[in-house]
This record gives structure tokens, C-alpha cells and sequence, in this order.
């Protein structure tokens, strides 16, 4: 790894500070952060999830409140809102940025709306300017799960910008190991231009108190550790860097797939930059062909061939045991059960090398002919 001594340093800085909580390494990297998204706090805690349930907690919603979410996404962006007593409402995605479907979103509001969680998936950002307005329109508020996306730009219409997860109320991060800016473990953040949802967020990662043994709200115990803190601000040095890597990856992918009939590469949003968390392509409808099966298929052909491959999601949010509901029965969300029989993520990160990009478009060309070559042959037979 490029960065190893650095790393190693800032372990070893950690170390013989004995601040392994909280302290100045974890105080460094919020700076940093918060610099790096010009946004006035970041608050650090314990993983993404935990981010997104604090955020949630500082809102100060009712038992009963609606959250509005997208079905295609990781499950976390909906397991908080439900442990918190919460109604998740479910909308659709838009089936070639993956994100939050706007038309859907204006379907989906009822007096009960108190909050929409935006999910800027795989790299790219949900449509904020709208998202904004309509939140603004109804009186309800925003929360950003930023997860994948960290260092996103978003772009308005009247030419500003801004970096994903600064735009609502909140933006809530992770920092796992598969993330663009991940540590060694666990670790998340929040992040706020609210003074007020800021101070009351500290407080709720920390048992509930700004004062020790003085308890005043319900808190948890939600800390970014410093060893963590202090491999995260080596790797915020090289975000911009690393970011650039894959987006050059993401286009070099585009070059060398732009040929082959049946696959959908991903789509830029003209409104969002891209920082390419997943390089995620979608199968396209083939006449006789079960896409899911076909997928399948495809990834067994792939590994055969040394190339890992890996769906994201393979079942909607709406139709998991453990969320759903009459409101939302199968073929309510069309695109987002379209897609989780369709998509398709192929390596990326910001290590690959011109050749090893081309072993495995040479290796998935392979892979995809074999399979529609057999799928074509049951098809024949079935006749």
C-alpha cells in the first residue's frame, strides 16, 4: 500500500498517546473532514448505521412519523428507522442513477411525512435541488446517507455546488473497510450546518450529556476510536487522489465494455459527479432469457475465470421478511425489483492497473458469451 509508513506512524502516534478515546486524533480528522466537505460540524461515531440512527434521534420524531426511503438500498437506511418506532414508506428508484425516484417521492407524502432519506447509491447523488424543494414545499426534513458517495459533488441549477451530504439537515457517512475514505474497522460520521442539531447530536453519540454524569436527553454510546481517527486523516489527504482513480477506472471499464450488446453501462447524472463506490452495470431484457438467471449464471462463468463479481441488492427492501408490509406488496416498486434481478458490480478501486482492467473485460466477454451461448441452447430446446 502507497501510504503504509504514514499509516503506520499515525498507529504508532495513537499508541504512545494512550488517547484511545476521542482526544485529538479524533478531533484532527472532524477538522479535516468538516474542511474537506465545508460544512461547519462533523460528528464522529461508531459506524454508518449508528450515524444515521444519531441523526434520526436529533430530528426528535414521533412513534408513528413517516420516513420516506428508497427500496433499492443497504438495509441500514431502513433498520434505524424502524428501531426507533418509526414508519419506513418506501418509494422507487430511478432505474439508471439508482437513486430516488422524484415522481415517486411526491406520490409517497402524507400529512405523517417528517422525514425523507435521501440515498446517494453507489457513488452518484440522488437529485437534492429537487429533494429540497419539496421538503421545503411540505415542512419535512432531509438526511443524507452518504455512505457511498463521500466526495460527490452536487450540482444546482444556478451553477453553485456543493459535496454530498451537506445539502439536508444531515449527511451521515461510513467508514467501512469498502467505502472511498474507509479505516481499518468500524467507524461513521454526521455531518451538519445546523448549530443546534449539531450540539444535540454530540450529545446523543455520547450517553445523552455535554457535561459528564449529567444526563439530559437519551443518548448512546456511539465513538469513532482514535486509532481509526488517525488512519482516516492520513487517507483524507489522498480522497481527491483516490476519487480520481476510480473515476478514471469507471471510464477506462466504459471503453472496453462500450461494445457489448446486452449490458447497460452506468449512467452519470448531469447534476452529480460520480466517485464510483461500485462500478454496477445492468442486464438488459433478452427475449426468452430469465435476467436473474442469466446474472447468475454470468457470475459463475466469471469466477471460474478469477474475476469476482457481486450484487447489490439482490432483494428490495419492500420485499424482505423483516419489512414488509400490505403497502407495499411485489410489483408495487417495478424498478426496484427490476433491478435487483438486473445489476451487476465488477471491480473497482483505486489500485487497478490498465492491464488488470483489461484481464477482466477480456475474462467478462468471455463469461457473457458462454452464458447466453447456454441460455440460448435451453431456449432452442424448450421450442
Amino acid at each position: 500500500m502507497r501510504i503504509k509508513l504514514e499509516i503506520d506512524s499515525a498507529i504508532e502516534n495513537v499508541i504512545q498517546s494512550f488517547e484511545f478515546v476521542n482526544g485529538s486524533h479524533v478531533d484532527k480528522f472532524s477538522k479535516g473532514l468538516a474542511d474537506f466537505l465545508k460544512v461547519k460540524h462533523v460528528i464522529p461515531c461508531g459506524n454508518g448505521t449508528d450515524a444515521l440512527q444519531i441523526a434520526i434521534m436529533a430530528l426528535q420524531l414521533f412513534p408513528g412519523d413517516e420516513v420516506i426511503v428508497p427500496a433499492y438500498t443497504y438495509v441500514a437506511t431502513v433498520e434505524v428507522i424502524s428501531l426507533l418506532g418509526l414508519k419506513p414508506v418506501f418509494v422507487d428508484v430511478d432505474e439508471h442513477t439508482f437513486t430516488l425516484d422524484i415522481e415517486d417521492l411526491k406520490k409517497k407524502i402524507t400529512p405523517k411525512t417528517k422525514l425523507v432519506i435521501p440515498v446517494h447509491l453507489f457513488g452518484q447523488c440522488a437529485d437534492m435541488e429537487k429533494i429540497r424543494s419539496i421538503a421545503q414545499e411540505f415542512g419535512f426534513k432531509i438526511i443524507e446517507d452518504t455512505a457511498q458517495a463521500i466526495g460527490a459533488e452536487y450540482y444546482f441549477s444556478n451553477d453553485s455546488h456543493s459535496k454530498a451530504g451537506t445539502i439536508g439537515d444531515f449527511g451521515t457517512t461510513s467508514f467501512f473497510p469498502s467505502k472511498n475514505l474507509a479505516c481499518f474497522g468500524d467507524g461513521g460520521a454526521l455531518f451538519t450546518n445546523d448549530d443546534t442539531l449539531a450540539e444535540r447530536a454530540k450529545m446523543i453519540a455520547n450517553h445523552g450529556q455535554k457535561q459528564k454524569y449529567h444526563h439530559e436527553i437519551v443518548g448512546c454510546n456511539s465513538r469513532l476510536d482514535s486509532i481509526q481517527a488517525a488512519i482516516l486523516s492520513v487517507k483524507l489527504k489522498y480522497l481527491n487522489d483516490y476519487t480520481k482513480a476510480r473515476q478514471w477506472g469507471a471510464g477506462f471499464y466504459d471503453e472496453l465494455l462500450n461494445n457489448l450488446s446486452g449490458v447497460r453501462l452506468p449512467i452519470r447524472a448531469s447534476y452529480s459527479s460520480h466517485v464510483f463506490n461500485q462500478y454496477t452495470i445492468t442486464i438488459d431484457d433478452m427475449v426468452g432469457v430469465n435476467k436473474e438467471s442469466f446474472r447468475d449464471h454470468l457470475r459463475r462463468e466469471l469466477r471460474k475465470l478469477g474475476v469476482p463479481s457481486m450484487v447489490y441488492y439482490p432483494r428490495p427492501l419492500h420485499l424482505q421478511e423483516a419489512y414488509f408490509s400490505s403497502d407495499f406488496p411485489k410489483n408495487s416498486l417495478p424498478v426496484s425489483e427490476y433491478l435487483s434481478k438486473s445489476v451487476l458490480s465488477i471491480p473497482i478501486h483505486t489500485e487497478m492497473s490498465r492491464e488488470s482492467m483489461i484481464t477482466i473485460t477480456k475474462a467478462f466477454y468471455v463469461a457473457f458469451e458462454t452464458s447466453l451461448s447456454a441460455f440460448q441452447k435451453k431456449l432452442h430446446y424448450s421450442q
